[in-house]
């Protein structure tokens, strides 16, 4: 049995979580979330705990049976307490804001970034150059956050661009000078 389907969920007091059929209703102070799971995976709501069980042994089944665990575990994790990811703009000049809907980036190009905003994500900026992005979904969250750092990714010499604020870059050395 897969180490990490077999894991109960824990259900904080403020969520409520409903299964019927092959669906999964997620609902808490954050928001409402849905998940369509296979026929084959079976979800028992036991007091205060979700079990995540399958219905046969076959390879496919049982990849199935860790990933839909951990879908709903996120989902009952994102009700609750949410998720953020953070970026940082490092280079001079280099600055963002929020205008309505759309982020706008001054990343040292000819011209001005507008990243438009998907309404179930938040988007904050602090100090021109902390960026923090937040949400219920943790896909949602973490493909938008790599979208805008896509727009400038640091560079290896001066470090410029957007990174994650845990991330760490690997700086090379410039040009050596001639003796």
């Amino acid at each position: 049995m897969s180490r990490i389907g077999r894991l109960p969920i824990e259900i904080p007091a403020q969520a409520k979580v409903t299964s019927s059929g092959n669906k999964v209703v997620v609902e808490g102070p954050k928001g409402k979330m849905e998940l369509d799971i296979n026929s084959d995976i079976l979800v028992k709501n036991e007091a205060n705990r979700l079990i995540i069980d399958r219905k046969s042994d076959e390879k496919s089944v049982r990849a199935a049976h860790g990933l839909y665990r951990m879908l709903i575990q996120n989902m009952v994790k994102g009700v609750t307490t949410g998720f953020e990811k953070r970026l940082e703009v490092s280079g001079t000049g280099f600055k963002a804001a929020v205008e309505g809907q759309n982020l706008v980036l001054n990343l040292g190009y000819s011209h001005v970034i507008k990243y438009p905003i998907p309404k179930e994500v938040k988007v904050a900026v602090e100090e021109n150059v902390k960026i923090i992005v937040s949400g219920i979904d943790k896909h949602l969250v973490g493909f938008v956050a790599s979208e805008i750092r896509k727009l400038r990714k640091p560079e290896p010499y001066k470090g410029k661009g957007i990174k994650y604020s845990d991330e760490k870059i690997r700086r090379k050395a410039g040009k050596a000078a001639k003796k």
